[in-house]
């Protein structure tokens, strides 16, 4: 035998047991979606979202630790938080205010943790995008931490203070993972593309901050949209290109 073939058998069992490990996460994220907490609305989201795939690409499982941030509505916090409650830590950080309120006590949402309700984001006046006043997100030794279109809201200042407390929140080998909407690489501000951001530039701010760039996914590439349209318009909303990128701290 070769030492090529014996290194690939030697890898067999750990992609073995990755795959048997998600298999019973991903049933606690179908159970989760199909929970009565979730409105309608949400649920018509998923075919678009692919949570279960999304997920399983940034390489969640039911007993890491993780954090979310910028929750709002709570979305994927309504995914995350139960499939996390019995072996894992679930953790909201920033912009937490709509979930703490109609989450938390909630059943499956006991063991929530709520954190960094100090960060103030606002958005100073006359400017375009919000900034972000962070110091430390109060988790130490995370798994992982996903953020879902949120990048694109902040100022160069608020989006290096996000990385940096990400970066100081995880492990050694700690995974960061980020989705938000495409806009062309180098495009200058107008009027349509606000809520869109060039991933290219999100990888440059991103490594900068110490982190590796591991991966991407092309779960959200959607070659319909032309990138030429604000991400809320009826021609494009539900149907937007989104970037899917993985990082790691070394």
């Amino acid at each position: 035998m070769t030492r090529l073939a014996f290194a690939l058998l030697l890898l067999i069992p750990a992609a073995a047991t990755a795959a048997e490990d998600f298999t019973a996460t991903a049933a606690k994220i179908r159970a989760a979606m199909a929970a009565d907490i979730r409105t309608t609305e949400e649920v018509e989201r998923d075919s678009n979202r692919l949570p279960v795939e999304t997920l399983e690409f940034f390489g969640f499982r039911d007993d890491l630790k993780v954090v979310e941030l910028i929750p709002g509505g709570g979305w994927y916090t309504k995914l995350l938080a139960p499939v996390l409650a019995e072996n894992g830590e679930y953790y909201a950080a920033v912009g937490t205010s709509r979930i703490k309120e109609s989450l938390a006590g909630q059943p499956g949402f006991e063991k929530m943790n709520i954190v960094a309700e100090d960060a103030k984001v606002f958005r100073p006046e006359g400017a375009r995008l919000y900034t972000l006043e962070l110091g430390a997100l109060g988790v130490e030794g995370a798994d992982l931490v996903l953020t879902f279109r949120n990048y694109h809201n902040f100022d160069a200042a608020g989006r290096a203070a996000l990385n940096k407390a990400v970066y100081d929140a995880l492990k050694p080998g700690g995974i960061y993972g980020v989705v938000d909407h495409t806009r062309r690489h180098m495009q200058g501000d107008d009027p349509e593309n606000r809520r869109r951001f060039d991933p290219v530039l999100a990888i440059k701010e991103i490594q900068a901050a110490g982190f590796e760039l591991v991966d991407f996914s092309d779960l959200h590439y959607t070659p319909d949209d032309e990138l030429r349209y604000e991400v809320g318009r009826r021609t494009v909303t539900g149907n937007t290109d989104r970037f899917t990128l993985l990082f790691r701290k070394p």
